[in-house]
């Protein structure tokens, strides 16, 4: 069973290892780097993480043409120990398969499992069909893009739980279905709209979980994370 993901998104890398502080020293968590803290601290943030021995989902959904996006993922590839990285899979074809592409031109990349953000949790269906002008249902939208990330060398995408047994069912089994929007059933959606407790994420296949605030802003946050693992791991 895979641990949960810790979404580190602190205001300052000062405050991210306070956080992670609170952990036992042995613990080997998997921890998510998103764009606030790695445009603050850059590589070294990477560095300090890999050094406690934890593991990185670096977050930072590329999307900008094809060769722009190999040539950044080669750099990602280069910092050693990233897990799971990202791309938005609205940046089409050609550019999933550049990013593909830049992971396997570096020995460490090739470990790195690339992943596609279908629809964010924060989108609801008035927004993708008012604002985005994209006719359909948001999991019409989100099975669409699963399909062509899948085709182009992706090793999985990013989606709400409500999707991912559509995911699973269009893909297979095989293809990584990472889960953000996780909430225990006492705690408030905020700005997400699509949100699953871990135990539904665990329902309906997700291989992975993404938990921030109910973690991070945890009166406990160490008792909040057994909570949820808990949570994740039950039959």
């Amino acid at each position: 069973m895979t641990r949960p993901i810790i979404a580190l998104d602190f205001a300052t890398s000062n405050e991210m290892f306070s956080f992670l502080d609170k952990f036992p020293k042995d613990a080997q968590l998997f921890v998510k780097i998103g764009m606030e803290m790695y445009y603050q601290s850059g590589p070294d943030v990477i560095k300090n993480i890999s050094a406690r021995g934890h593991d990185i989902f670096l977050d930072l959904k590329l999307h900008d043409i094809p060769n722009t996006v190999e040539r950044a993922m080669r750099v990602i590839g280069e910092l050693g120990n990233i897990k799971l990285t990202t791309v938005h899979a609205a940046g089409g074809s050609h550019m999933i398969a550049a990013a593909k592409n830049g992971l396997l031109a570096t020995p460490n990349g090739q470990n790195t499992k690339l992943l596609a953000i279908t629809q964010l949790t924060s989108t609801s269906q008035r927004q993708l069909n008012e604002e985005q002008l994209i006719p359909g249902t948001v999991q019409d939208s989100v099975l669409n893009y699963a399909r062509v990330a899948q085709q182009n060398g992706a090793d999985g995408v990013v989606s709400s739980g409500l999707e991912v047994q559509a995911i699973k069912a269009a893909t297979g089994s095989d293809f990584l279905c990472v889960t953000p929007g996780i909430r225990l059933q006492t705690q408030p959606d905020e700005d997400q709209t699509r949100v699953v407790t871990p135990a539904v994420a665990r329902q309906n296949g997700s291989d992975y979980i993404v938990v921030g605030r109910p973690i991070t802003q945890a009166t406990d946050a160490v008792s909040a994370y057994q909570q949820i693992l808990e949570s994740w791991e039950q039959k």
